[in-house]
């Protein structure tokens, strides 16, 4: 059973070794990603698992590691050869930082369908008695003219009301994500996101960071019980 989840994005910048003398923009949201990677710990879990988008789905082990060489420096998560794409490399980050280490890494496709990825959210919370949930997810990258996908109107709005869900742990609003409609908005984080709709039951959730710093949005939540 899922008994707490946290939220966070991944951008490469977010490992202040590759976001250089901008390291300090993006403070307050290293600080939310720790507080919300706390409830893991204070969950009592028996099982952490780290889902986030990738290319394909892939399973990968407690050991699995990952580099962040092709972003910048080569900064390791982890011991062996470099396997995590960079949502679970960043994620893998974001738990060292907090002395905790997951039982599994699991990346999904980011056209995965919405059963796809209520299936395995499913199977994740079914791994054990109290299981706890780190989901990688950026939020929309059209926001603002300055945006990768560039300024769409309908972004905002849209960003706006998944943070809202994820504020009041509407995992049924997360299941009924399009994905055509991501995919226009450029948000990348929607079947991670659709993973832990399928995963999750009863939580109650909160916000503790919303901001577009560079025209993506970012956004941590954490869901307790």
């Amino acid at each position: 059973m899922l008994v707490a989840a946290a939220v966070c994005p991944h951008p490469p910048l977010l490992v202040p070794e590759l976001a250089g003398a901008a390291a300090a923009e993006l403070d307050e949201l290293r600080a939310a990603c720790a507080a919300a990677v706390g409830v893991l710990r204070d969950a009592a879990a028996e099982a952490i698992v780290v889902v986030g988008g990738a290319d394909r789905a892939v399973a990968y082990g407690a050991d699995a590691s990952g580099s962040l060489a092709p972003w910048g420096p080569d900064v390791r998560t982890g011991p062996g050869e470099p396997v995590l794409p960079l949502s679970l490399s960043i994620g893998r980050w974001l738990l060292e930082r907090e002395h905790l280490t997951a039982s599994g890494f699991h990346s999904i496709s980011f056209d995965a369908a919405p059963a796809e990825c209520a299936a395995l959210g499913g199977r994740l919370a079914a791994t054990a008695g109290r299981v706890a949930m780190l989901v990688m997810a950026d939020g929309s990258a059209c926001l603002t003219e300055k945006s990768p996908g560039y300024l769409d109107l309908r972004a905002r709005p849209y960003n706006t009301a998944i943070v809202g869900a994820l504020g009041r742990a509407e995992a049924p609003a997360l299941a009924e994500l399009d994905p055509g409609e991501a995919a226009e908005l450029w948000f990348a984080g929607r079947a991670a996101l659709q993973v832990l709709g399928g995963a999750a039951d009863s939580l109650n959730g909160e916000i503790l960071y919303d901001e577009a710093p560079y025209g993506v949005g970012y956004f941590v939540a954490r869901w307790t019980e």
